[in-house]
């Protein structure tokens, strides 16, 4: 396929500029790829840059922009570069399967301005068959071309582990399968110039499937250990002490950790034919979690309880709401639940989290406490829900009345433990 460089003023597209666009953005810069980032959501007004999103931070956006980076708003410049990689978002919808409407947008959009010779890759998490059965007849339908002869198309699940320093882009090895061996060579080329190594899976199907594996492990052995927690609870066996010695076994064991509930964006995926005939641990792995924020009320109460409280009217504050520690990322976090619940019940709930200036749930604004040390003396329990760095815990187990530490975090005897 032959290439007018000369006529394209950007190598590379990123639509969607959300938790997977932006760090395939910030690898692309970083690797002088020339890059543009479209983005079909509104944004703040005036801004027209990117949020943060996934870890890349408010001063790593300036620092791409100034070194060339564009965003853009105008589709037309979607039709002038090498490779576009769609990166939309793709939430669970009502039902629980992921909804493809700003997938399908962001398709439509690309399709009219699709040149020949283009490298198409879909980043998104979706359900297997997606590329070919729902992007490729919008792709080839708005633009005249076919997919596998006029332009190349692929999908590549995202790997990002935001907020991990020691994982970065260019060391997370990328999966890539594509329509035709031609796409995937093509796909494998882009990708090469951002990381140190490339897979290649047997096709399209293969490759999303990649990610619904990665992301069901996650949530099954997470659920493992939720139920663990639950029972060892029970038992009086500390179950963070079991981890502790497990995790030595050289072989045949990864570690994971109980918590509140699940977070993130990888939702557990069954893309099974029918509900019940797919895949039955994921269901069951799904319910365990959801579950979480509820047992974590239920500690709660007992603990409130047991020090002659009720927890109606009780001052609970919140430690930590966000779904992963060190970053601002709010979705899916089991904190929203837990202080409906709380609220519900009567209690009194603040919080306090370094990276979320303003949080509100259920559209009615939680009180932010601006003293930690003051407001955990003052609150009849504090809970733990995510151990950001900045937290002092052995300080904190001190000055709360009563501590309730979801993370197995504080040290042995400074709190209570999940």
């Amino acid at each position: 396929m032959g290439r007018t460089d000369h006529a394209m003023p950007a190598d590379l597209a990123v639509i969607g500029l959300g938790h997977l666009g932006l760090p395939l953005a910030q690898a692309a810069v970083a690797a002088g790829v020339e890059t543009v980032g479209y983005d079909p959501r509104p944004r703040g007004p005036g801004s027209g840059h990117p949020e943060p999103a996934a870890g890349v931070t408010a001063a790593d956006v300036r620092r791409m922009l100034s070194a060339g980076f564009r965003t853009v708003d105008d589709p037309a410049e979607l039709g002038r570069v090498r490779t576009a990689v769609v990166c939309s978002p793709t939430p669970p919808g009502p039902d629980g399967t992921p909804d493809l409407t700003a997938l399908t947008g962001a398709a439509r959009v690309l399709a009219s301005r699709l040149r020949p010779h283009t490298t198409v890759i879909l980043e998104s998490a979706v359900p297997p068959g997606t590329t070919d059965g729902v992007l490729r007849p919008l792709l080839e339908d708005g633009s005249g071309l076919r997919a596998g002869r006029d332009f190349h198309l692929a999908h590549s699940p995202s790997r990002t582990d935001p907020g991990t320093r020691d994982r970065g882009y260019a060391t997370t090895p990328k999966v890539i399968g594509g329509l035709t061996p031609a796409c995937t060579e093509s796909a494998a080329a882009f990708y090469g110039r951002l990381t140190d190594k490339v897979v290649r899976a047997r096709g399209l199907r293969e490759a999303e499937t990649v990610k619904v594996l990665e992301t069901n492990f996650r949530h099954v052995n997470i659920a493992l250990v939720n139920e663990m927690a639950v029972l060892c609870h029970d038992l009086g066996i500390d179950l963070w002490d079991v981890i502790r010695c497990a995790e030595t076994k050289p072989f045949g064991f990864q570690a994971f950790r109980p918590g509140p509930g699940v977070g993130g964006h990888g939702t557990p995926l069954d893309p099974g034919p029918a509900p019940g005939r797919g895949l039955r641990m994921v269901g069951l792995a799904a319910d365990i979690n959801t579950r979480m924020p509820r047992y974590v009320i239920q500690r709660c109460a007992t603990l409130l309880n047991e020090h002659g409280k009720s927890a109606r009217g009780a001052r609970v504050l919140l430690l930590g709401v966000t779904y992963k520690p060190d970053l601002a990322d709010l979705q899916g976090s089991p904190a929203a639940e837990v202080a409906c619940r709380l609220r519900d019940m009567g209690a009194q709930v603040s919080y306090h989290d370094p990276h979320v200036p303003d949080w509100r749930v259920r559209e009615v604004p939680v009180p932010r406490a601006d003293s930690l040390y003051e407001a955990a003396a003052r609150a009849d329990l504090t809970v733990l829900l995510q151990n950001h760095r900045t937290y002092d815990l052995q300080g904190l187990a001190v000055k709360a009345q009563l501590l309730l530490d979801t993370r197995g975090a504080t040290p042995v005897g400074a709190a209570h433990r999940l």
